[in-house]
Parts: structure tokens; sequence; C-alpha cells
């Protein structure tokens, strides 16, 4: 498998890599037709990836192939179970190859990147002080707060990555003895922007420091090396990397895992439960780090939709997906750049390295308004609002925490600032025809305005009946 780390994703795609361009990949719900208000119906164009990606279809099939060998896992003696038992830690191995973990590394199953997240903070030293830039996604932001005995730091929002670079360095060096974390993403769920990872993990490590990586934007875009980036963890879910059923990732270093108590008690945690004669229970947790925070009986059927999922794209050929995907992102810059009134939103500037994700706001208009005329006028799916990362969007609009204007009524007035934004993302299995219908889309709303008369319902911005 090629490697392209955040470090070297510009690089590491040759010439002779975009020459070798592949086609989409084939997802579920690629010719589901949707009803427009101004009548007759359209394909569907699904452009909110980063929030959930379609299912492969090879994902879909090799789920259904087994959907009739499904059973118990870990405990059971039948046929089946063995079966499901085999093809469940099979799958942890794919995900373990798939990430480029280390031979001391594990891998546990859990529900998505924000378990994986609140797992880890469960089982922080005592003591830990944390370290997280306010540009986080709320799974990455919020879960330290809630860990006994940390000390959460918060780091402002840089400017560039090198910026992000030297913020963490300077914060690290002043820190006082004892366990140390640091949080930080591989690709912005608002810009898309790409951090540095393996600098960061390197000015970590400098100050005796652990680094973990919330990936859920990076594994869908980009191949995630845990030894070649140096992470002590990586995170990250299944439903963004093409795979449905509910399941997420939490791999790297067992050693805070083995020590702590198990996130969940319940069966398969424990190797041993015994009645004391005072009527307390004496419990022997399973060594197995796995075991010990996988408790109750696990998502077989999700963990295998990961394990699909990765070698699907494997075999497909990152450095294709990545090359077609740049042609893509090139594409959608330069269309939204020749629309005056859109203003896309960066952290690290115009040149900064992105995958398929990116948020913008539009003069004149309200973003839930847009977003919602988007879908009923022309069929095409998008995200507005603030996207679980409040104090980033808040920061890259200039905006204080009020709540958004009513649908219709304009955040982003001529001379006034926006309150929320809207965020349009692709992937693998985006064609190149749902990039020429949004910026075709977004050039008319914007030279012509909406068809249709919307109104504010439950908080959404829905055509008017």
């Amino acid at each position: 498998m090629t490697v392209i780390s955040p470090a070297t994703a510009t690089a590491a795609v040759t010439p002779s890599a975009e020459a070798d361009v592949c086609t989409p990949l084939p997802v579920l719900g690629r010719d589901v037709r949707v009803p427009l208000v101004t009548g007759g119906e359209v394909t569907y164009a699904a452009l909110d990836y980063a929030a959930s990606a379609p299912a492969l279809q090879r994902v879909w099939d090799d789920v259904a192939a087994y959907a009739p060998y499904y059973g118990s896992v870990h405990r059971g003696a039948g046929y089946l179970s063995q079966l499901s038992t085999d093809l469940f830690e099979q799958s942890r191995a794919t995900v373990a190859e798939f990430l480029g973990c280390r031979p001391d590394d594990e891998v546990i199953f859990t529900r998505s990147t924000t378990d994986s997240l609140n797992l880890l903070a469960s089982v922080l030293p005592a003591g830990t002080q944390v370290y997280v830039f306010d540009t986080e996604h709320h799974a990455s932001l919020l879960p330290w707060q809630r860990a006994e005995g940390a000390q959460v730091t918060w780091l402002a929002a840089p400017r560039t990555p090198e910026q992000a670079v030297a913020a963490l360095d300077v914060a690290l060096h002043g820190a006082p003895k004892g366990p140390k974390l640091v949080c930080v993403t591989g690709a912005s769920n608002v810009t898309g922007e790409v951090w540095p990872v393996r600098k960061l993990a390197a000015a970590a490590h400098r100050h005796g420091a652990r680094i973990v990586l919330d990936a859920a934007q990076l594994a869908p875009h980009h191949p995630v090396d845990i030894a070649a980036l140096d992470v002590d963890w990586v995170a990250f879910s299944g439903h963004k990397l093409y795979a449905p059923f509910g399941a997420g990732v939490l791999a790297g270093r067992p050693d805070w895992l083995r020590e702590a108590e198990p996130y969940l008690a319940g069966g398969g945690a424990t190797r041993k439960v015994a009645r004391r004669a005072d009527g307390t229970l004496d419990v022997e947790w399973h060594t197995s780090v796995a075991a010990r925070h996988e408790a109750g009986s696990p998502n077989v059927i999700g963990a295998y939709a990961i394990a699909a999922a990765c070698r699907a794209l494997t075999e497909a050929g990152f450095d294709r997906l990545v090359a077609r995907e740049r042609q893509l992102l090139g594409r959608l810059r330069e269309g939204l750049a020749g629309i005056p009134e859109v203003r896309v939103l960066s952290l690290f500037g115009e040149h900064s390295e992105r995958v398929g994700v990116l948020s913008f706001v539009v003069q004149g208009w309200n973003s839930s308004h847009f977003a919602a005329a988007l879908s009923a006028e022309y069929g095409i799916g998008v995200r507005d609002g603030l996207f679980c990362a409040h104090p980033l969007v808040r920061t890259l609009l200039d905006a204080e925490p009020d709540e958004p204007g009513a649908c219709g009524a304009p955040d982003a007035a001529p001379g006034e600032r926006a309150l929320n934004a809207i965020r349009v993302s692709f992937g693998a299995g985006t064609p190149d025809e749902h990039i020429t219908r949004f910026l075709a889309a977004v050039t008319t709303l914007v030279r012509t305005g909406a068809q249709w008369t919307y109104r504010t319902e439950n908080g959404r911005c829905v055509p008017a009946r």
C-alpha cells in the first residue's frame, strides 16, 4: 500500500499517478432519484461525505455474503459462532494492517470516533495533562474535560501549520512533570485542511507527551500509517470510511488501556466473577486489551464492514483515489473562486493542502436557506451549520456564539458577518457530474435567487408548502 501521510500528501501524488486517475468507486444510492419542489425529479448528488459517506457496493456485498452465517462471537461452541469469531478477529488484523500498526499495537472496535476518544479519555493516568487545539471537532474537544483528574490546556487556533507546531512546542516546554497527551485532527471536518501530524507527533514526543490522531476525516481520503506518522493512537469511524452499521476503531499503544478499569463493565471484559463472604463481588478483569474494553456482544457486522472497506480502498489503489480527489477538489475550488459572493473558509490559507471537504458562506444568504434550496430545487445534499466544531467555525467567521438567523433572513448580508456556513464534501464514490451540478447550482442561486419560498420548521429551513 502506498503511504501518503499528511506531511507528504502533496509530494506523494506524482504526475504519473495523476495520469492514472481511477473512476468513481461504486457506492449504494448512486442511482437514487429524488423529487424537486419545482417539478420532476433528478439523480441525487450526495455531497455530504464528511457527515456519513455512502457505503461502498463492495462493502455491502461482502456483508450480505456473510450475513447468513452471522453468530455470537468468542463464547459460542457452534459452527456459526466459531466462524463469526474468526471473521471478527480477522477483521481486527485487517484494520491493523490498513493502519500500519506496530507489532505491539492493539485494535479495539468501538461505536465511532467519538466513542473511541471517550474510551481513551477514560483510561488516562491520574493527573494527565491534555493539550487540544480549540479547532477540533467536538468528539476530540470535549471528552478530556470528563476525564477524572485530567488538566486540559486549550491551544488557540493557529493560522499556519508551522504555527501549530510552534504553539504546541511552547505549551509542552512549560508543562509540569507527569503523563501528557496531545489530541489533534488529521484533516479538519470544516475546512478539509490537512494538519502537520508527523511534526506535531515529533514535538509531542520531544517533551515526553503522547499523541492521539482523530483520523475521522483523514482516513477516508489518505492512507494513515501509525508507525510512519509516529502517533500513539488513531481513532476513526466506519460510517465515514464507506462502511455502515455503526462501528469505529481505536488503535495504538496498549499500556494505558491495559492498566485502566474497563470502559464498560459486563460480559466479555471479565475473566472471573465470584461472590465474597461479605456479599460483594470479586471481579478479575480480562488481561487482553481488546476484551477488556469490548464488553458485551460486539458489533461483528460493523467490524467486518470496516475491514471490507479497508480492503476495498487498498485494492483500488489509494494513490489513484487521492489523484482523482485532487482533480475534483481543484475544479471545485476554481469554480467557487469565480463567484465573488462566495467566501471559502480556511485557517491555513488559500494554498493549504486539503481533502475533499470545503466550507463556505455566500454574501446575502442565510446558510440554512442556501443549503435547503440546493436540496429542494437541485437535488444536491450538503450540510449547513457549525458542523460540531463551534469554536472553529466561529473563529473562521469572526462570529459571536449567537443563534443563526431565521430562514430567509440573510446572515451574510453586505457588511455583516455570517453566523453559520455551508459544507460540501465528497470522496471515492463522487462522479465528476456531481461537482459540475453543484457549481452550476451555486452560480444560479447567487445570480437569480431561489425559485421557491422557504420557512423555518423545528429549527430547519424547509420549502413552504
